[in-house]
């Protein structure tokens, strides 16, 4: 109850505070290629259930929806101004809508498609067990440097761990991200099985070590 409250306090405020910039970035987006401002796409929500997640559009309107993200910003498919708004974390605020209605929080897991929730085994699916958020466990903890096993690992680590003060240091992170020393947002390798197909010098033991680090000091740091 604690946690909705807060997350309707902080989104609504929000809403108003950012009414302004909100549409100026909708009119920018509409401005820069065409297409709709707003991008709208089916994820998998808390117990699995499906809600229609809400972002500013970075991508030109011929690309596939459920494609792979970006690795970089030099990819084709992005816009402009989608190219800016990825970098800044600025496309994700239109999500504050849907924090507000009740189909996310303002830190979760950060919600996956549908079809990707069909493959996890049941550790893996205690992600589901809360909300998913606007920012997250492995959103501030490595992003797009860590791979998609790895970020499920640190989002079920925080699923174990959740707490008002996880999230209010998870929050200072996301702000100290995205306006100081940014991480790496465009995702590097999305697979520790496609890592281990480019790059065969690492041995299976080295990279258990390595995830584990990862984890272990994200731990230390939360």
């Amino acid at each position: 109850m604690a946690k909705r409250v807060f997350d309707i306090t902080v989104s609504l405020i929000a809403l108003v505070l950012l009414g302004p910039l909100l549409i100026l970035l909708a009119v920018l987006v509409r401005l820069d290629s065409p297409g709709a401002a707003i991008f709208r796409q089916r994820r998998a929500g808390w117990r699995g259930r499906p809600f229609v997640m809400l972002k500013f559009r970075t991508m030109r309107t011929d690309a596939a929806p459920y494609g792979v993200s970006p690795h970089s910003g030099d990819d084709p498919r992005l816009t402009k101004i989608g190219k800016f708004l990825r970098e800044t974390s600025l496309d994700e605020l239109p999500q504050l809508w849907n924090v507000l209605v009740g189909s996310m929080s303002i830190v979760g897991p950060r919600p996956l498609y549908e079809r990707q929730a069909e493959l996890w085994n049941e550790h893996q699916r205690r992600r589901l067990d809360v909300k998913p958020g606007l920012t997250g466990y492995a959103q501030v903890f490595g992003r797009g440097a860590i791979t998609h096993e790895e970020k499920i690992e640190m989002d079920v680590h925080y699923v174990e761990n959740k707490s008002l003060k996880m999230d209010i240091g998870i929050i200072f992170r996301t702000f100290f991200s995205i306006f100081g020393s940014k991480i790496d947002i465009y995702e590097q390798q999305y697979s520790i099985v496609k890592r281990h197909e480019t790059d065969c010098e690492t041995s299976e033991s080295e990279k258990t070590v390595l995830r584990a680090g990862r984890l272990e000091e994200s731990r230390k740091n939360s």
